[in-house]
């Protein structure tokens, strides 16, 4: 018995030593602002290894079976010219119904696709309607997914190997608790599985470049009291596939993400690749530890010392960018 505790310490020791030296790997989330790329402050800092940028599924197919990969080889010819890589974030959601929906116009227009999008809800516990949410693509749509898989085959065939990597948004819908705002077809196991499938896929397409699916949440599993399985079976075939995980929001210790995929991103961590953004707000978020904001060496601190992440992708949110940020990064070893 002695020997089967020591074993298991020295097992232990040497996996939170190989957490310890593993480096992140730091990218600047610029979304949609892709010239940014430009800006002296980011390609001078020797620390940040690349870019991570937002392409929308209308961009790069305007019109069924034409794509626009010129978009992403410009990007990227840049970054190399300049020693840094390219992150793709490959976006089928919106936030805001004002905005254009994301998906290509032939997805919208022809019945096959069931209207390729539906509105996501802002509800009350009640699930009555107090707001619009954006537009998401219908994923569990086999027909919807049969052209997204399509267009992973397109930009694997051009950009696999080529690029650092690809993710996928969050997995998280807005269409209330009780079901009876889910869209045509949708169910929480229907919508798991097709998730399930959108990992394969991207995999398949890109066996060369690290993918990172974001998976904050599950319909289905809401409050956080909530079962996760949902969530976890994510986890387990992410670890299978060699798909990595990740998601939105770095908020340290914010309890409802620790009880979501805060805790799955610890207990996977070292198997399984993982990368996580700081978006707007996340450098304003109080510390419940301190009672103050939160500063960045906290946000690093939490990442690699809790989450254990591979990839930060820092959102360039003023002030915080230039005065906190941009310093913390060129004291980071790399």
């Amino acid at each position: 018995m002695r020997q089967i505790l020591i074993a298991l310490t020295l097992l232990l020791f040497t996996y939170n030593s190989a957490l310890a030296q593993k480096k992140i790997k730091h990218f600047i989330y610029f979304e949609l602002d892709r010239e940014r790329i430009h800006d002296t402050s980011f390609l001078n800092n020797d620390k940040i290894i690349g870019a991570q940028l937002k392409y929308m599924w209308r961009e790069l197919e305007p019109t069924e079976n034409q794509y626009n990969l010129e978009l992403i080889q410009n990007d990227l010819d840049f970054l190399a010219s300049k020693g840094k890589r390219l992150f793709i974030q490959l976006q089928d959601v919106t936030f805001d119904t004002t905005l254009r929906k994301p998906v290509p116009d032939y997805l919208t227009t022809n019945k096959r696709y069931h209207g390729g999008v539906n509105v996501q809800y802002e509800t009350n516990e009640n699930d009555e309607i107090t707001g619009a949410g954006g537009y998401v693509a219908r994923r569990w749509d086999k027909h919807v997914a049969e052209r997204f898989n399509q267009l992973l085959k397109v930009l694997g065939n051009r950009f696999d190997g080529k690029i650092e990597g690809i993710n996928l948004p969050e997995t998280a819908v807005d269409f209330g608790n009780t079901g009876k705002l889910y869209p045509e077809g949708f169910t929480p196991d229907i919508y798991r599985n097709a998730i399930l499938g959108y990992m394969v896929m991207a995999r398949k397409a890109f066996p060369n470049s690290v993918v990172i699916l974001y998976s904050n949440f599950m319909p289905g599993e809401w409050p956080h009291h909530a079962s996760k399985s949902y969530l976890e079976s994510l986890f387990v075939l992410a670890k299978k596939e060699g798909v990595g995980m990740g998601g939105p929001d770095i908020q340290i210790f914010k309890q409802v993400q620790m009880n979501h995929s805060y805790k799955l991103l610890k207990e996977y961590a070292g198997e399984i690749v993982s990368g996580v953004a700081v978006q707007d707000g996340n450098y304003e978020e109080i510390n419940p530890k301190t009672g103050k904001r939160v500063t960045v060496k906290e946000i690093y601190d939490f990442a690699n010392d809790y989450l254990g992440l591979d990839y930060i992708f820092w959102c360039t949110q003023e002030p915080y960018y230039t005065d906190d940020l941009l310093p913390f990064l060129k004291t980071q070893s790399r």
